[in-house]
């Protein structure tokens, strides 16, 4: 243990509160016996040993963000072997932790709203939903109700707040025109867990994509680090070099394809912004229907048969939209249960709207 790991000597005159029953377990602490007028002690586990006091608290103590713990750390009301850390301060196996907690601030999370959710797999740890398109995962300027978080927050009564008071269960996020599986965090030990497996690119995702275009492979793998627009804040560019640049890689593999259209299996390795979107549109195939890549919101029967571009009469239907968001759908999610380390897999079927787009792009 370094020195920066050893508890400085301070007086616990003013920590003599009640303390709870002594915890050995690496189990989340029931509410039932969190309290804030009273001392909550535990013993470190094997599995949380050599983490930071501040996210093990966080782990433990449901119903508590790590924000809002790490102050309660800042403000010497954490003990480990009844001296007090700091936030960083790194926990072992048999250490215990003594906590004089505060109670809960008010937060300004969602408002619950009584949305209907398609609802995949649920159990105590985590829920799986098939998101509709056109719905924001959480609240945002522009967007404040209709969201995700909003249905979540009327339908389940508990959730993790680790990603903040806006975000509850949130673990990884979906962008608002893209359909298709989503998973959800219950509680805090969860939340990490997941977002672990997904941090170490354990967690394998499959999406459909409808994309305009044609290519001479039916499969590869673009590599080209991600980074923000030079000009547009809303958009992400292919930028090496560049000081907001993070390496991103996808591959795809073509499904069907059809006159100046293919349908693909995308899947993608790490997980940027807009990664799929921007990197389809850099090999010159963009996502159908991708307003801020592929230069159009909307598109019609006319279109999509391409009837002009062919020669051909006009037709009453041609004006028919046949699809106004884009071609986006999380299909497939593949990851270990936080609990009982089984591989999980989840599926989501194509919606209506992309599987009407290939119905037409079969008769063109």
């Amino acid at each position: 243990m370094s020195s920066d790991d050893v508890p400085e000597e301070i007086p616990l005159d003013e920590f003599e509160l009640p303390t709870e029953v002594l915890l050995k377990s690496s189990d989340p602490i029931p509410p039932s016996l969190i309290d804030a007028d009273r001392n909550v002690e535990f013993v470190v586990s094997e599995e949380h040993s050599g983490k930071r006091v501040d996210l093990v608290l966080t782990l433990m103590l449901d119903g508590y963000s790590r924000v809002f713990l790490r102050k309660i750390v800042a403000e010497n009301k954490v003990f480990v072997d009844g001296k007090p850390v700091k936030p960083a301060f790194k926990v072992f196996a048999g250490h215990v932790v003594t906590i004089q907690l505060l109670p809960l601030p008010p937060t300004d999370g969602p408002i619950a709203e009584n949305i209907p959710l398609d609802i995949l797999f649920e159990d105590e740890c985590m829920v799986i939903v098939n998101k509709p398109p056109g719905m924001v995962v959480h609240p945002a300027k522009g967007h404040w109700s209709g969201t995700l978080t909003a249905a979540l927050a009327y339908h389940f009564k508990d959730l993790s707040d680790a990603g903040g008071p806006t975000r509850p269960g949130i673990v990884h996020r979906l962008d608002r025109d893209t359909s298709g599986v989503i998973a959800i965090a219950k509680t805090n030990e969860v939340h990490f867990k997941l977002c672990a497996q997904f941090e170490a690119r354990e967690v394998k995702k499959t999406y459909i994509a409808i994309v305009s275009g044609t290519l001479d492979r039916d499969r590869d793998r673009i590599s080209q680090p991600i980074g923000h627009h030079p000009f547009q804040r809303d958009k992400m560019a292919c930028r090496a070099g560049h000081s907001s640049s993070r390496d991103a890689e996808t591959h795809f593999e073509v499904m069907q394809r059809f006159r100046g259209y293919m349908m693909l299996n995308v899947f993608p390795k790490t997980g940027r912004t807009h990664q799929i979107r921007l990197h389809l549109a850099h090999i010159g195939c963009p996502v159908l229907c991708d307003r801020l890549y592929g230069g159009h919101a909307s598109i019609t029967r006319g279109q999509l048969q391409r009837r002009y571009v062919r020669g051909l009469a006009p037709q009453d239907s041609d004006a028919e939209i046949v699809l106004e968001r884009q071609a986006l759908h999380a299909h497939r999610l593949e990851l270990v249960h936080p609990k009982t380390d089984e591989l999980m897999v989840f599926e989501a079927p194509m919606p209506a709207d992309m599987q009407y787009v290939l119905e037409v792009l079969k008769t063109s």
